[in-house]
């Protein structure tokens, strides 16, 4: 590669290796829980009495929490419990040590507030424990002693139960007494002491000092990096257990099924922050990022279980139906089987204190809003920004760049932004350019703009050791690195050679960063540049598992702590330095690798280096999936994939599919042919083309999914089961999916298909092919025959969606360009659906109230347009060209009604065997009431 020339001899022998080959993951670089000391310790407690009881003399009740010391028999530890009941019917638990030798880390940062609490109420109490009242719904929440245990109730159902496998486990922090003498060692010994005195009436029991030392307790080696844990063990564990539950979803990222796996005999999920090269299918190794959130759904209900940890955790999943066989499972079904299905889970974190909360549900639309409460919601992209980007592994020079963006022009295919990866910078350094291949770059970004057109450009966390280099000398004076264990500048291999990391949870060390985008500061860089954090896991080629050292130091805390949150902290100051450049006026545009809980606020997310493979195609469904049914909609994957070279077959699936996911990026490897879309023959250029020219004419449908997401924290891209929560049939699918509710996508992702097989859901209801406008009754499973140019996709009957049918050469071009209204009746001749419009990138929608929002309703065979928000003022040029309705009868006139009380005619095509009413250029702005009546 033409990089290898500016980089050391170690990172080219890495480089090679990685390189080398098939191009697989190495799963010897990457621990499994066995590896893993505090996971090896923490499974090997196996279910059964707790030694953990509530010292019920010790409870205090306010009008914001409940209080409570925890003693565990074993080792006479105190842990307190807090308990809180928030609004929304949400419940925390937090659990710390009573007095910890030293604070234990408590992720900051995430809540996006303090979450509003509602009294909790004492119902009863004795001896074997409290009933307190949660409000709503006669929920009551069971607070057990001997042994501790949490039960959450909804009348005489058992909604939730905490410790009730008797699984939770917290390890104490200690003086290390298997080494020389601690000269502070008798202070803090009896510090310890202090700290674990009983209370007032609690017989005297002293902390048990004779625990056994275990292997990797106080140092631990991985290959050959030596992990110093200069705090201890200091894991934590918690068992939680949902009856009457068979599938649970969410723990994003993972390549595997949305319907999360039992992980007995395997290893569990993990959540740990790791750059993983070319990772593998249907495996639960961690990724690129981490979000410790798990939805539980059933025909009844919907829940969640927020993790707040950033440490590395591991999660066990079983459940009693798993493994049955399909006979087994109809035997239970004829003889009325006694036992209720249930899962268990078991969260395993390294560090920190548990911090859970509990999302009663009980709707799949009540978790998001609970979720989206706690975390806030996805942020409301540019408009630009949903449509198709272009990128590879390097675009060459100005000059290359050029041509790629006349080829876009010349094959009449849109695009909207291109991007430049690593080889655009001097040398790997950041915020700087190429002085010979990108000589001037505002030159090349005018370009751009002169074809309303954008780039972004990448911004990595690691910063080249290099006294030369006005980055590194800045960050370095301030002491904004990271620091290794022993107080230096943390230091490891990244493109660059050696590098330093900034220490991105120091608020100061944001602030500067964000001060770094600024025009005046980032040379060559224009409005229309936007950003793109890569490696931010953080990757150290040479560190352990490729990451940074666990006993590295972010001011006071150790990585080990806050690993999972750098990703997010990288972005977040990212993100702050776009809005900041523009005085705060525009939307900021930033795609991260790694990411973590409340990500989502500061933009978008893709799935990390796939492979041109057929398995990687079909993964990336359920990966965005997961991430939606977390918060994070802004997800896709590189199209074509990044590693190897997919046939034309894969490459014209791959853009079909990913035309109807949130992020559509194209993207590849520096040593993979060249794969712009015109490359590949006549045939294929014309259903790439189609297949982008659809998104684009759907661009007003996905703008306002992302505004309702940016409001609610509903996904975009969702599974079925979502909209049809009763309907089992729909609990494991991920090869389909829809977008909002209105839309579902069954991509075809099969090698050589002829035709796929497609559930519509719901009983009673229609879907219409959008493409040929057949009309196909709901709740059946529905084969379609496919060509290379079918993508399957279907209108729900009941719904109007906007499309602009005008594709020009980028979305901007098309911003006052008339729409289309598709309206689907339902077969009570009933449609409703929505249009947002606003000025597309700045944040005056949210300031000032400059926006567009209106209700389409069909209904007494009259459709309307009405004002969903009076108080915004928005004009736009746009107008209604076109009205097409699905499942209509044939009118005798079609008349429109405006605001001004004028009538008149239109102009309307009836095709009957399809049953489509077409009214042509009822030519009113978009923006005002109208009526359109038929008769």
């Amino acid at each position: 590669m033409a990089a290898f020339g500016r980089m050391g001899p170690l990172l080219v022998l890495w480089l090679a290796v990685c390189l080398s080959g098939t191009w697989a993951v190495d799963r010897g670089n990457f621990k499994t829980c066995d590896q893993s000391a505090f996971c090896k310790r923490q499974r090997a407690l196996k279910p059964g009495q707790s030694p953990y009881r509530a010292l019920l003399e010790t409870l205090e009740l306010t009008n914001t929490k409940l209080t409570l010391q925890l003693i565990n028999d074993n080792n006479k530890v105190r842990l307190l419990l807090e308990l809180y009941r928030l609004q929304g019917n949400m419940t925390r638990v937090k659990i710390n040590e009573l007095k910890p030798l030293k604070p234990r880390f408590e992720v900051p940062d995430v809540l996006i507030n303090d979450p509003p609490t509602e009294p909790l109420s004492l119902l009863s109490q004795d001896e074997n424990g409290v009933v307190l009242s949660l409000g709503a719904d006669s929920q009551r929440l069971i607070v057990s002693a001997k042994p501790f245990r949490l039960d959450i109730m909804e009348g005489r159902e058992v909604l939730l139960s905490l410790n009730s496998r008797g699984l939770l486990a917290f390890e104490h922090l200690r003086i290390r007494k298997d080494t020389q003498v601690d000269p502070e060692g008798t202070e803090k010994k009896e510090e310890t002491d202090a700290a674990n005195e009983p209370a007032g009436g609690e017989e005297e029991e002293t902390v048990k000092e004779d625990e056994k030392v275990e292997d990797g307790m106080w140092e631990e080696t991985f290959k050959s990096h030596k992990d110093s844990k200069p705090n201890g063990p200091s894991s934590i564990s918690l068992d939680f257990s949902l009856p009457g539950v068979e599938n649970v979803y969410g723990i994003p990222e993972h390549a595997d099924s949305l319907k999360l796996k039992t992980t007995d005999g395997g290893d569990p999920y993990r959540l740990f922050n790791l750059d993983v090269f070319q990772y593998e299918v249907f495996n639960p190794m961690a990724l690129y990022g981490a979000i410790p959130v798990m939805l539980s759904h059933s025909a009844q209900r919907t829940m969640g279980i927020f993790w707040l940890n950033a440490a590395e955790t591991w999660v066990d999943i079983s459940s009693n139906t798993a493994g049955k066989t399909v006979f087994g499972q109809m035997l239970d079904y004829v003889q009325g089987s006694s036992e209720t299905p249930q899962t268990d889970v078991r969260w395993i974190s390294e560090s920190g204190i548990i911090d859970v909360f509990i999302m009663l549900g009980p709707t799949p639309t009540d978790v998001f809003s609970q979720y989206a409460s706690l975390t806030g919601t996805q942020a409301f992209p540019p408009l630009s920004s949903l449509a198709y980007h272009q990128c590879r592994w390097n675009y060459n020079d100005q000059e290359d760049v050029a041509a790629v963006d006349q080829g876009f022009d010349e094959h009449d295919i849109p695009y909207d932004f291109i991007w430049l990866d690593i080889e655009h910078t001097d040398g790997k350094r950041y915020f700087t350019w190429d002085p010979h291949k990108f000589p001037q770059p505002k030159d090349m970004l005018q370009g751009l703009v002169d074809k309303r057109r954008k780039m972004v450009t990448i911004v990595d966390p690691h910063i080249k050791v290099d006294s030369n280099y006005k980055i590194h000398n800045e960050i370095r004076s301030k002491g904004f690195y990271v620091k290794n264990k022993d107080g230096g500048d943390y230091e490891g291999w990244c493109w660059p050679g050696n590098s330093g990391y900034p220490d991105f949870t120091n608020p100061e060390m944001r602030a500067w960063w964000a001060s770094m985008f600024a025009y005046d500061q980032y040379e060559g860089s224009m409005e229309n540049m936007y950003t793109w954090n890569d490696m931010n896991e953080p990757s150290v080629f040479n560190g352990p598992e490729v990451t940074m050292h666990k006993d590295a130091l972010h001011g006071k805390w150790e990585n080990r702590d806050l690993h999972n949150l750098y990703g997010l902290y990288v972005q977040r100051a990212t993100a702050e330095g776009l809005i900041e450049r523009s005085g705060g006026v525009e939307r900021p545009f930033v795609l991260t690798r790694a990411f973590f809980a409340g990500s989502q606020r500061y933009g978008a997310v893709w799935t990390g280096d796939n492979a041109a493979e057929w398995d990687h195609l079909k993964i990336s469904i359920p990966m965005c999936l997961s991430l939606g049914l977390v918060g994070v909609s802004f997800c896709g994957a590189d199209v074509g994939g990044f590693f190897k070279s997919p046939s034309t077959e894969l490459l014209v699936r791959w853009y079909q599919t990913g035309a109807y996911q949130p992020f559509f990026r194209a993207h590849a490897h520096l040593d993979t042919p060249r794969r712009e879309p015109w490359l590949f023959g006549p045939e294929n250029t014309a259903l790439i083309r189609e297949a982008v020219r659809q998104r684009y004419a759907l661009l007003p449908y996905w703008y306002q999914l992302f505004y309702h997401a940016h409001h609610t924290g509903q996904p975009v891209m969702r599974p079925l089961w979502v909209e049809y929560p009763q309907d089992t049939a729909t609990f494991s699918m991920d090869d389909q999916f829809l977008l909002g509710k209105d839309l579902l996508v069954h991509p075809v992702t099969e090698e050589g298909a002829r035709g796929v097989t497609a559930y519509l859901p719901g009983k009673g209801e229609v879907w219409f092919d959008v493409h040929t406008f057949q009309k196909h009754n709901g709740a059946q499973n529905l084969y379609i025959p496919v060509t290379m140019s079918s993508i399957p996709v279907f209108q729900r009957g009941g719904s109007i969606i906007p499309r602009k049918a005008r594709v020009r050469r980028s979305s901007s071009c098309m911003e006052h360009d008339p729409y289309t209204l598709f309206v689907a009746l339902s077969p009570k001749r009933f449609a409703q659906g929505e249009l947002y419009i606003d000025d597309g990138h700045t944040f005056n929608f949210d300031k000032q109230k400059q926006f567009i929002h209106r209700r389409l309703s069909f209904a007494n065979n009259a459709l309307s347009s009405r004002n969903l928000a009076p108080g915004s003022q928005f004009t736009t040029p746009s107008w209604i060209e076109k009205i097409v309705i699905l499942g209509a009868s044939k009118p005798s006139k079609v008349t429109l009604k405006t605001p001004d009380g004028k009538e008149s005619l239109l102009e309307f095509e009836f095709d009957a065997s399809m049953s489509v009413l077409t009214l042509r250029k009822p030519g009113v702005n978009a923006g005002v009431d109208w009526t359109v009546v038929l008769q």
